[in-house]
């Protein structure tokens, strides 16, 4: 028996991205690294450990971590301020 699979790219063209202001990281010595946790279980122990891991092995200076209310609603915009002024590197996470 032969069937036909029909495969979607679920990938869509970046809007904006000519906007947006690109920079690579030479390093993470020095640097700072914020979290936002999409307030979903376990995603606090994966911060930890890696914020563990970016500060001992690294060299990571600090590490600010923030959590949304929730994993379907966005995060306060003075959440995504602070991030923006304060951190070289902002990963935002999901958990389960």
């Amino acid at each position: 028996m032969s069937a036909s699979v029909l495969l979607y790219d679920p990938t869509a063209a970046r809007q904006g991205a000519a906007r947006q202001a690109q920079q690579t990281l030479q390093g993470l010595r020095g640097k700072v690294v914020g979290f936002i946790d999409n307030a979903k279980p376990n995603f606090e122990f994966l911060v930890d450990d890696l914020a563990a891991q970016l500060l001992g092995r690294y060299g990571v200076s600090r590490v600010i971590k923030r959590k949304k209310r929730s994993a379907s609603v966005a995060a306060d915009d003075a959440v995504y301020e602070e991030l923006a002024q304060q951190c070289d590197l902002v990963i935002a996470g999901s958990g389960d």
